[in-house]
């Protein structure tokens, strides 16, 4: 439970420097909606991208890997279609912004990620 919290906090954090960074990524400056995107997100993390690189694995392979940048802007877009259900605010203007948003979300991520893992190494 502890992991999914923190990975709950981490995307979080990691959408809202994508909202301080990229312009065609807004949402009200509050924590709720914070909080309730970076759920919407982590779901659809977990639930939906796992099935869309096995169907794209092929195109996947045959980039080298970059198709997953595309595929994490669809995450990113789909979470911003998802909050607009529950007016939450979230929204991401066009593909372009969602391929930002996404590159700068996975950046936080691994960097977030990274220094969660060390501190863990370092308490042990």
């Amino acid at each position: 439970m502890n992991t999914l919290l923190l990975r709950w906090i981490i995307n979080a954090v990691a959408l809202w420097v994508a909202m301080q960074l990229v312009p065609g990524i807004r949402a009200p400056n509050d924590v709720v909606t914070l909080a309730a995107t970076a759920a919407i997100f982590g779901l659809v993390n977990a639930l939906i991208r796992p099935v869309l690189k096995l169907v794209t694995c092929p195109l996947i392979l045959l980039t080298l890997g970059l198709f997953t940048l595309v595929i994490n802007a669809l995450m990113l877009w789909l979470t911003s279609w998802i909050a607009g259900f529950f007016d939450l605010g979230f929204a991401v203007d066009g593909f372009v912004a969602a391929v930002l948003g996404a590159v700068v979300v996975s950046v936080v991520s691994v960097v977030l990620s990274w220094f969660v893992r060390r501190e863990e190494r370092a308490w042990r």
